[in-house]
């Protein structure tokens, strides 16, 4: 091949003239081409993020690459999504902490039952008689239960004083509340409250399903009967109030029941449920008079009873219905709403434990109580299964687990993500003074 001729374009003043090969072809490019060329390459280099100016041709198109060369505008990047401060439990761990279960016949720790049930996770424990051999035995079951479960949980039991007294060989044999009220100062009720309240407390059990605050004087062997402290509203009340702020006293915490007032049917609902046809203005007027007042004072914990109310969901238990947890919470109460226990006949001859869990749950409760620790996993799975369905949201569990873990003395937060508190029950200086109060430890 024959070498190109020499370029017969002058050089630039100041420039050697172009050599032969490859470089003298770039002489070859009339000027305005080559002007064109470096501008492309400029702009290149300018989106690029970087100019780089050549040196060989600066002295060229010096205007060319000024322009070039200016700073542009960037595009606002977005912002990056904030790192998470908070992750909740696994929606299988909030299930659990929502169960409230007993071990019927559970003596030890190490028992089969007991080593299922806190493995699995569930809020708390419900003490009868059966899982009672002496203060001793009862002190080493509940401290091995907290041990095993590795984190806080509830510890809980019935004891009313009369004829409903799960812990009577610990605490000894009380008179009824209906005598209390008759026979007893309201001071002296605190103190005898407090007494059993100690013992509770020095064997582990920190949460205590009393005072009845139904109404009712009927026969004293009736479904409440001599359970009840009175029918007069403000008895009930005054004196309801005294046992809970004995308890309280004692570091137990009391739980006023059975919401909205199981005081106006005679039928068990250990066997069955009935509707209580009063009318809203019935029941304000009387039924929900003690309710109200332990919601001022501060009553930490409520429990559901199992009757229905034409009034409210005539064809659901008030444990289950969403209207009954909706008049307790328009009450002012904000701590943790239990169910009585969903074995009992009136819910579990209609539903199952696991869809009575997710129906109490949905309908808002907090606690779900069944007396049957061996249905523990099977509840659990339904609750998890719901929340997947969309049938129970899934912030509605996660309330209910936060109240149950502040209630066992637990950071919410670290369960649900929740910063809440609990009410602290308000306890008088029983000398009397007008302003002296004691905040619930």
């Amino acid at each position: 091949m024959s070498q190109p001729a020499p370029s017969d374009v002058p050089a630039p003043p100041g420039r050697s003239a172009p050599r032969h090969g490859r470089a003298g072809q770039r002489g070859r490019w009339p000027g305005r081409a080559r002007s064109a060329v470096l501008v492309v390459a400029a702009l290149l280099t300018v989106g690029a993020g970087t100019v780089a100016a050549d040196t060989d041709d600066e002295a060229g198109e010096p205007a060319t690459l000024r322009a070039a060369a200016e700073p542009r505008p960037t595009a606002a990047r977005p912002s990056p999504t904030p790192t998470p401060t908070c992750t909740p439990a696994p929606v299988e761990q909030q299930a659990a902490a929502v169960l409230v279960v007993g071990l019927p016949g559970v003596t030890r720790p190490d028992d089969p039952l007991a080593t299922e049930v806190t493995g699995l996770g569930v809020g708390g424990f419900f003490l009868s008689e059966s899982n009672v051999v002496s203060t001793r035995q009862v002190t080493a079951l509940t401290q091995g239960l907290r041990a095993q479960a590795g984190r806080p949980v509830v510890v809980a039991t019935d004891e009313e004083s009369g004829r409903v007294a799960l812990m009577r060989e610990l605490v000894g044999a009380g008179p009824s509340p209906r005598r209390m009220a008759a026979r007893e100062t309201q001071a002296e009720v605190r103190a005898r409250a407090a007494e059993t309240g100690t013992v509770l407390a020095q064997v582990g059990i920190d949460v205590d399903l009393a005072p009845v605050l139904d109404l009712d004087d009927g026969p004293a062997g009736g479904v409440i009967g001599d359970r009840s402290f009175s029918a007069d509203p403000t008895t009930a009340a005054e004196y309801g109030l005294a046992y809970a702020t004995g308890l309280a006293d004692a570091g137990v915490t009391p739980t006023v029941k059975h919401f909205p007032g199981h005081g106006r049917s005679t039928v068990d609902s250990h066997t069955a449920s009935s509707l209580v046809e009063a009318t809203l203005d019935d029941l304000t007027a009387s039924d929900l008079v003690p309710f109200q007042r332990a919601i001022d004072a501060g009553a930490p914990v409520v429990m559901m009873n199992h009757l229905e109310y034409a009034v409210l969901d005539p064809d659901l238990p008030a444990s289950l219905s969403p209207r009954a947890y909706a008049l307790l919470r328009d009450l002012g109460f904000r701590g943790v709403a239990i169910t009585d226990s969903v074995g009992m006949g009136a819910v579990n001859t209609r539903w199952d434990f696991p869809e009575a869990a997710v129906m109490a749950v949905a309908a808002g409760a907090d606690a779900v109580l069944a007396t049957d620790g061996a249905q523990a996993v099977r509840m659990r799975d339904a609750l998890v299964d719901a929340v997947a369905s969309g049938r129970l949201p899934e912030e509605r569990l996660a309330e209910a687990a936060a109240r149950v873990t502040a209630l066992a003395g637990g950071d919410p937060r670290a369960m649900s993500c929740r910063d809440l508190a609990l009410p602290s029950l308000v306890r008088p200086d029983p000398t009397g003074s007008p302003t002296s109060a004691v905040p619930q430890p």
